[in-house]
């Protein structure tokens, strides 16, 4: 008998047990934040799931099958250019108004391709954190200021965690490197342009299918929120013809598929979710049903969400449970024991507002909103820069599943910097200003 992995058992079942015996479900304060997990985890499956990590899955698995490991190798691999590696990854936020937990298949599927450590890291770092729409709301409801300091900030964190993580693990990416020279060029199937397009067409989707309105009743990112799914319908019909033209897809049944959700679109022109959903299924459906590189993409698709979900599942309800839903916040940590933490600029703020970032799910754009409510509340302006760096880019489901991607070592030392690093940034920020 195994006794290392018996007591590891025990272990378990005697935690599992003493938590059930101990569990204080008399406590109405206990009663409350288990329902602030369930609407937490209700909530985002409603606003995130369907609209945000689906489509990540399908680009993360058009990332694992159509782009070559050799092109992954080639920019963003252990012996890459190192300048034209961090530049494309820090740039890649402006790119996609992506939230931390929806960067995680595209951040797995450029790692499991031999993407380098430092550059993997990077993009991230950058997806959630140099979010265009972000940044813009930033300046525009908590002043240009904390907006410039923001965008600079993360642009030179993104850079700056990838490098330390590279020459931390130094020894383990010369190894990679070494073993990248021995990997022959592949024969492309397609022109480069060709791979391209269909990961513009898919990015494009997710992008305005998410675009948030930006509180304004006029304007250009106002005329985009109003049409956004007149353009993302445009793209669903780009996605049609690249399925024929590229995967090679039968146009009778991408025709059919058309159908359904022209009419949806007609009788139902109020829920534009429901052709959506029927758009992504009806995806799904052709490219499982066809062999070769459609079939591959959706196993690749599908591999992705079994990954993910599962731990992405319960670091949401653990993140309810402990810090609420973003509409009410009554979590087991009262929020006053927060907003009393942070304010002036000490380090002991600065670190508090780094760490609860960190730990807590901020959907895409509305960490403005919340942090809008801190300051109201007395937060100071170093706090509210360390928040803004480190809680976009992490949160507790986050971690989870970057554990399951890059281990438990890796994952604590990038939390570590996030945390130090947005911490440094707040205290020089609430000095100057």
């Amino acid at each position: 008998m195994n006794w290392k992995h018996e007591w590891k058992n025990f272990g378990w079942m005697a935690a599992v047990f003493l938590t059930a015996y101990f569990l204080p479900v008399e406590k109405t304060r206990f009663i409350q934040a288990v329902h602030e997990s369930l609407a937490l985890a209700k909530w985002y499956a409603r606003e995130h799931v369907l609209l945000c990590l689906v489509p990540a899955f399908f680009i993360a698995g058009v990332i694992s099958v159509f782009i070559s490991q050799a092109a992954v190798i080639k920019y963003f691999g252990a012996r890459a250019n190192k300048w034209k590696a961090y530049l494309m990854a820090s740039a890649s936020g402006t790119i996609l108004a992506v939230c931390s937990c929806t960067i995680l298949p595209l951040f797995s599927g450029i790692h499991k391709r031999g993407a380098g450590l430092g550059p993997a890291i990077a993009f991230l770092y950058s997806g959630p954190a140099i979010n265009i729409l972000a940044i813009i709301l930033t300046t525009r409801i908590l002043g240009t200021e904390l907006g410039i300091a923001r965008v600079v900030g993360a642009v030179i964190f993104s850079v700056a965690i990838g490098l330390i993580m590279h020459l931390i693990y130094r020894q383990e990416e010369k190894q990679k490197a070494d073993m990248q020279l021995l990997i022959p060029e592949p024969v492309e199937i397609r022109p480069l342009w060709q791979t391209l397009f269909h990961f513009f067409i898919l990015v494009s989707i997710l992008v305005f299918a998410n675009w948030g309105k930006s509180g304004e009743s006029s304007g250009f990112l106002y005329n985009i929120w109003s049409a956004k799914w007149v353009i993302t319908g445009f793209f669903g019909v780009l996605l049609g013809i690249s399925l024929i033209t590229i995967l090679k897809i039968q146009w009778q049944w991408v025709a059919v598929s058309f159908v359904f959700v022209i009419l949806e679109v007609l009788l139902i022109p109020n829920k534009p979710l429901i052709p959506f959903m029927t758009g992504l299924l009806a995806t799904s459906i052709l490219i499982s049903l066809h062999e070769g590189e459609p079939h591959e993409w959706m196993a690749a698709t599908w591999g992705f969400a079994k990954q993910i979900l599962p731990v992405l599942a319960a670091g949401v309800l653990l993140a309810g449970l402990l810090l609420g839903s973003p509409e009410s916040g009554q979590g087991l940590i009262p929020p006053k024991w927060i907003s009393d933490l942070v304010g002036g600029n000490s380090v002991l703020s600065n670190f508090f507002a780094s760490v609860t970032g960190a730990f807590m799910y901020f959907a895409t754009l509305t960490e403005v909103p919340i942090l809008q409510g801190l300051i109201a509340n007395g937060m100071g302006k170093g706090p509210a820069l360390a928040l803004l760096l480190a809680g976009p880019a992490l949160s507790l489901p986050n971690m989870l599943v970057i554990r399951s991607v890059i281990g438990t070592q890796k994952t604590i030392v990038f939390i570590l910097l996030v945390v130090v690093m947005a911490t440094t940034a707040g205290l020089i920020y609430g000095s100057v200003f």
